[in-house]
């Protein structure tokens, strides 16, 4: 053992390029496969995760303080539950003030003592627990953006945010100490609940919180939400990401493994002639075996080690940024079998991709093993290179591009490489390019500049500081007027007016929202959201979102019977938006409908929101600012913004991108350098004949050609498939339909570039063995030989 060991350590030793470059492959590729996996673990139950992590409530209930007496709390126990928290006075106060255009909700603050406990741990993610009068914690996951000072005005009074906390579970707005909701006069009183046995269903939850509230006086429950309410809404956004890391974590699995496999397998098809010189000084097959195997998982355990911590550390920001949002950061992470994955099945992949080659070395004899190391087969690739030699091209690229056919094999596992990095580039070309369209076409539908009039809150103005202390300014305009104040005003092109109205709808078990719009709005934008159908014709026909049309059960040509007072209007569905118009789906009709239904209703001006779109290079700035100079009842902003979704996905695709192209070109560098090492001989000769050291990187890249060729031609079509097949299902999983027009992202120069994309691959990875063969020298070759 001892002979097999000296004998390894020797050739690790001499072989330091090559050692260096099985390390670093492998390093990479162990990144590479450890982010796959940690991504596609993320999406296996992260809800679940966190939840369990945080001990969130299978139920939270609400119960009357006017019907439930402390007393009556005390010795309430029921079997079925595992753990239960509180009881915690709960009390409902309206905010004051504005974060962002528009009014928020009533807030829920809840009294609690610290944010532990058996059930519903919070996370604590920033500063501390409220201690005294005047404290607050707000509930805000990591990713939240606030404004300092840490203030909030909750019916009249200030409280300093002095903590900021998240519970996946929603169990509260915000929390205070018991005393000060109980000062507050608590409107209700909050039970969470974990329950043994089964809480699979909302059905099944729903009976145990029924067993654990059975004591209790008839009427004293008034609310409870069971968890899968946040589940379901929390793996719909979850599910929005499941195509594009699941597509990421198998194209990464995948080039991990054949890099690897490659860069092996061929450092001991090279090392035959190695091989046969250890058999004729005496070693066994076996030992010969054992000494590549060593050979190789020396250097492969020091790479393995380090891509597995370099993994971890990458796959954390983009687990970070894609989860985080939906409150899950801490809880998603790369798990045990991702980290084991690196180093354990990186290096089984290694061995195994070893051993192949060497048990056919095995079966050499000495001087077989000597024979066909010393040469690889070039039969093919002379007949292609007399077949290239009457072509008009330098005799170079001629011998060059003959190379790749002497070792198919081993070109063709570099040629997978490349096709899958050039994949990778295509498909993330055009995530990012329909994700920048979708986001034109709802900023251009939107208009550059919203303005709402102000329904009696303190506001913000248009740079987010609160104006000056005093009574609250309204406008004094109707809705007509204001419209009049926007159009006429500078930079102005296009205006339109929205009214959102719940409609009672004949046939629907629940009242319809309906945005009548009136105005400039069929020339704003919409239009260019269209999944299916066409655009309104008249005061007739209505468009519908395309999650509307999936809950509703709508389709083409249907009809819908709107019905407010007395009257009724049918409208005929002929189109499918992408998205509503914002906030939740709701269908859009002329504003001539509202007059028939209701010619008599006075439509309150802070309840209509405005879309203005200006001219080409209008300052969106300078109207806002003249919309306020003009009328400082009005809220007016800037409506661009850069989508969380766009932001996180579009880094996804970069960074696993750029990562498998490197990986892809490392493949690329480790085939021309054994190409170069098994034809030193040959190069030698060439130089000898008068051969010069630019004609010998032209041949050498040019060998490369053949391989960056057929990658980019292989694989712009599989990215464009992918892309195809992915962008659907992910809207699908958003329960929103893309127009053709975002999925069409394919143009000639954008195909020209993608198919260079696998010819830079493979040039960046040939360039350094390329130069290196150059200054070989005639005599250093005939001194190995």
């Amino acid at each position: 053992m001892s002979a097999v060991w000296r004998a390894a350590r020797a050739g690790v030793r001499r072989r330091r390029v090559q050692t260096f470059v099985i390390g670093l492959v492998v390093l990479l590729s162990t990144t590479t496969i450890v982010v796959a996996l940690a991504l596609l673990a993320a999406t296996s139950a992260p809800f679940e995760r966190s939840f369990a992590r945080q001990a969130g409530p299978h139920a939270i209930a609400v119960f009357d303080p006017a019907v439930v007496s402390p007393d009556q709390w005390a010795g309430l126990a029921s079997p079925g539950v595992a753990a239960a928290a509180g009881p915690f006075s709960a009390v409902t106060l309206q905010p004051a003030e504005r974060v962002g255009p528009g009014p928020r909700g009533p807030v829920t603050v809840v009294g609690r003592a610290d944010p532990g406990g058996p059930v519903d741990r919070l996370d604590l993610w920033q500063g501390r627990w409220p201690a005294a009068p005047g404290e607050i914690v707000l509930n805000e996951p990591v990713h939240e953006l606030f404004q300092d000072p840490g203030t909030i005005t909750l019916d009249g009074t200030a409280y300093t945010i002095v903590g900021r906390a998240h519970a996946l579970s929603g169990s509260a707005d915000a929390w205070m100490t018991p005393a000060q909701v109980t000062a507050l006069g608590p409107d209700a009183v909050q039970m969470l609940y974990r329950f043994t046995g089964d809480v699979s269903t909302t059905t099944a939850v729903e009976a145990r919180l029924a067993d654990a509230t059975a004591g209790l006086p008839t009427g004293a429950l008034e609310a409870a939400q069971p968890y899968q309410v946040v589940r379901d809404r929390i793996a719909a956004d979850v599910a929005v990401y499941v195509p594009f890391l699941g597509s990421f974590g198998v194209l990464g699995l995948v080039v991990g493994i054949v890099i690897v496999g490659n860069v092996v397998s061929g450092a001991v098809v090279s090392g035959y002639r190695h091989i046969g010189i250890l058999k004729a000084l005496g070693f066994t097959p076996r030992q010969v075996v054992a000494v590549y195997l060593l050979m190789v998982s020396v250097p492969a355990a020091v790479g393995c080690l380090l891509g597995t911590a370099a993994g971890s550390f990458a796959a954390q920001p983009l687990l970070r940024d894609g989860f985080q949002g939906m409150g899950l950061d801490p809880g998603v992470g790369v798990d045990v079998w991702s980290l084991l994955a690196g180093l354990v099945g990186v290096p089984a992949t290694v061995v195994l991709a070893a051993l192949v080659p060497a048990l056919r070395a095995h079966r050499l004899s000495a001087a077989e093993a000597i024979s066909a190391g010393s040469a690889p087969r070039l039969g093919r690739a002379t007949r292609v290179q007399h077949r290239l030699a009457g072509l008009r091209v330098p005799r170079a690229v001629s011998l060059g591009l003959g190379l790749p056919f002497a070792r198919p094999g081993r070109t063709a596992f570099t040629v997978v490489a490349v096709l899958l990095g050039v994949t990778t580039v295509t498909f993330a070309t055009g995530l990012t390019d329909t994700l920048v369209r979708v986001s034109a076409i709802e900023e251009r539908s939107d208009g550059q500049v919203a303005v709402q009039p102000s329904n009696g809150l303190i506001r913000l103005t248009p740079d987010g500081v609160p104006p000056p202390a005093g009574p609250p300014v309204t406008t004094s305009r109707t809705d007509a007027e204001v419209s009049d104040l926007l159009r006429g005003l500078p930079s102005a092109a296009r205006v339109a007016a929205l009214y959102r109205l719940p409609v009672t709808a004949v046939g629907q078990t629940e009242a319809l929202d309906v945005n009548f719009m009136r105005g400039d709005y069929a020339t704003m934008g919409l239009a260019d959201e269209l999944t299916a159908g066409r655009w309104m014709a008249g005061p007739g026909e209505t468009v519908v979102p395309s999650e509307l049309m999936r809950e509703r059960g709508l389709a083409l040509g249907d009809r819908i019977t709107l019905r407010l007072g007395g009257a009724q209007r049918d409208l005929t569905v002929v189109g499918t938006l992408m998205d509503g118009p914002n906030g939740p789906p709701g269908i859009l009709a002329d504003w001539a409908v509202l007059d028939g239904l209701d010619p008599g209703r006075v439509v309150p001006p802070h309840e209509v929101r405005y879309q203005v779109q200006l001219v080409d290079g209008g300052d969106v700035a300078a109207y806002v600012r003249a919309v306020q100079a003009a009328d400082p009842g009005l809220d007016a902003w800037d409506t661009a913004q850069v989508s969380d979704m766009l932001l996180t996905l579009v880094g996804f695709s970069s960074t696993l991108a750029l990562l498998l192209s490197a990986v892809a070109a490392l493949g690329v560098f480790n085939t021309v350098m054994l190409n170069v090492r098994e034809r030193r001989r040959d190069l030698g000769t060439l130089k000898s004949i008068g051969m010069t050291p630019r004609q010998v990187v032209t041949m050498v890249l040019a060998s490369t050609l053949v391989v960056g060729v057929a990658g980019g031609v292989l694989g712009i079509p599989l990215g464009m498939l992918a892309h195809r097949v992915i962008m659907p299902a992910t809207a699908g999983a958003s329960q929103v339909a893309l127009p053709a027009a975002v999925l069409s992202v394919w143009q000639l120069p954008t195909l020209v570039l993608l198919a260079l994309a696998g010819v830079v691959i493979a040039l960046l990875g040939a360039l350094v063995p390329a130069r290196g063969a150059a200054r070989l020298t005639i005599a250093s070759v005939l001194h190995n030989e």
